[in-house]
């Protein structure tokens, strides 16, 4: 009889979890919305300059011989070149950094909605720079577009982590990585002679860049902030309630609410963390050292290398140079799929498998190509194996290594502690993507094709960390994942309370006088004592 009735119990568990898991048409519109306006451009910008350079760098010769009279050396055309692809990545160091205090003071929703004025205004200033024969308004425009990239990848994840139940957190999250692969994607597409590729042309790939923006504006407006904002930042208890009930779909959102509001207990009259208190909090410190090490491999594991070589293996294995872009685009399109591919299944394997298992098949392909590249002209059928590795590595990185770690960014840190942990995570993605563009053609250039050595020990060093460090993640509240983070934090339950923000916390007592919740009946309750 008892064991009749535990397993009722276990039956009507599991069907609670199903319901929670159903898609609510309110969650699904956010994601896509908030995605297409923010992760979608920073991929989109990623590979949109590939197609028109060679007319871009003719639009800078051009400009220069009108000014000065006289063309510009080849050494100056390819710095200037570099400074246009580069300092996007300075525009996005630029975003992380300020992004904070912007998404506290805006909210999440409303800082989404604003990066728009920064992809606008870069859209203008990049598609009208050869009507008014400016290569500064293309580069000024880069700047502006890569800050609207630096702030969408860390208020992107954070809302859909806070509007997200846990049970679909982890392929919630992966929206962001998915249209990263889109906007990659598509920039390939657009870029295709047939379409923006020309010379006459190229202005409306940036022009292109408003249509997103525009779109997430007409429809982000009329959708809820994150609830967890509204409750634990906003104390407004009731658009809380009604955000939680757009976005699950439901009526009865008690549960949900409580489950915040126990967060709310232990952090509740804390201030915003900032990064120096971040860093010296001890009940995080491995968390953010995870953070750390899976940003930084994100950048540092050779993907931006593969995008360099493509063209000359395409070229290598006999396609004709008028068919390489067309090939090309089987470069983003396995991005795309490996990328929803990693969505459907990140909520049944778990976060470790997929990102211990990315960068360890990166390790494999990588060692191969290397072997590829260096024997390919003495057996006619290597380079065909080349591609293969290339398609490979791509979608190695795109199940596991190219979404998660925004994902566990949002999963590792409380309400407080989350806009902090964004920027630290933002910092290094930038400061890693500088890196690369910057140092890539120097090791290129030293070591050939075994430069891809490198890549492979930067990945095997992520993989190695993570199968040590990470803990499995999907379908945990905060609270138990910094309790799997106590043991090497060397801290117990209660002093990661008493520690998260020394100083700055009141008394228990204190706090249980000024403030009390309860849940009756599905509605939460909330007075002075």
């Amino acid at each position: 009889m008892e064991n009749k009735q535990q397993s009722n119990g276990e039956m009507k568990e599991n069907k609670a979890v199903k319901k929670n898991m159903n898609w609510s048409g309110s969650l699904i519109v956010a994601s896509l919305t908030g995605a297409f306006g923010s992760s979608f451009l920073y991929g989109y910008n990623l590979s949109v300059v590939n197609a028109p350079a060679a007319y871009i760098k003719k639009f800078y010769n051009e400009t220069w011989e009108r000014r000065y009279g006289f063309s510009v050396d080849e050494s100056t055309l390819t710095l200037l070149w570099s400074i246009t692809v580069s300092i996007f990545a300075i525009g996005g160091l630029v975003g992380a950094i300020i992004v904070t205090p912007i998404v506290k003071f805006f909210g999440r929703k409303c800082t989404l909605l604003l990066n728009n004025v920064f992809a606008v205004t870069a859209a203008l200033l990049m598609s009208l720079s050869l009507l008014v024969g400016s290569f500064e308004m293309l580069i000024l425009g880069r700047i502006i577009m890569g800050v609207d990239a630096g702030i969408s990848l860390s208020a992107l994840p954070m809302y859909l982590s806070e509007i997200s139940p846990k049970e679909i957190r982890g392929s919630l999250g992966q929206v962001t990585a998915i249209f990263i692969c889109i906007g990659v994607f598509a920039g390939q597409v657009l870029g295709l002679p047939e379409i923006f590729g020309q010379e006459s042309r190229w202005p409306y790939l940036f022009g292109a860049i408003v249509v997103p923006s525009l779109i997430q504006v007409m429809i982000l407006p009329f959708l809820p902030e994150s609830p967890r904002y509204l409750l634990l930042e906003k104390h407004n208890t009731s658009k809380a309630e009604k955000a939680f009930q757009t976005f699950l779909g439901k009526d009865d959102v008690s549960h949900e609410v409580e489950e915040v509001l126990a967060e709310s207990r232990v952090q509740r009259n804390t201030k915003l963390v900032t990064v120096l208190q971040l860093l010296r909090t001890r009940a995080v410190r491995w968390q953010v050292i995870t953070v750390v090490i899976t940003m930084g491999c994100y950048q540092l594991c050779g993907l931006n290398a593969i995008w360099y070589y493509t063209n000359s293996i395409f070229s290598e294995a006999g396609i004709d140079h008028e068919t390489i872009p067309y090939v090309t685009l089987s470069t983003g399109a396995v991005e795309t799929v490996a990328a929803v591919f990693s969505g459907l299944v990140i909520e049944r394997l778990g976060r470790r498998p997929l990102l211990i298992g990315g960068f360890g098949l990166m390790v494999l392909f990588f060692a191969v190509l290397t072997v590829s590249l260096t024997l390919q002209k003495t057996v006619h059928w290597l380079p065909y194996l080349s591609i293969f590795c290339i398609l490979a590595i791509i979608a190695s990185f795109c199940i596991g290594p190219g979404g998660i770690p925004f994902v566990l960014t949002g999963e590792f840190f409380q309400q407080s502690q989350r806009p902090a942990a964004f920027m630290i995570a933002g910092t290094v993605n930038w400061l890693s993507n500088f890196a690369v563009g910057l140092l890539f053609p120097f090791i290129q250039g030293a070591l050939q094709t075994y430069c891809f050595l490198v890549f492979a020990a930067i990945c095997f060093a992520g993989a190695a960390y993570l199968f040590f460090v990470l803990p499995e993640t999907k379908h945990k509240t905060f609270n138990e994942i910094s309790q799997a983070f106590a043991k090497r934090n060397k801290v117990t339950l209660e002093m990661q309370e008493m520690n998260h923000y020394p100083g700055e916390r009141k008394s228990s007592a204190e706090q249980e006088s000024n403030f009390t919740s309860s849940v009756d009946n599905g509605e939460t309750k909330k007075g002075i004592v």
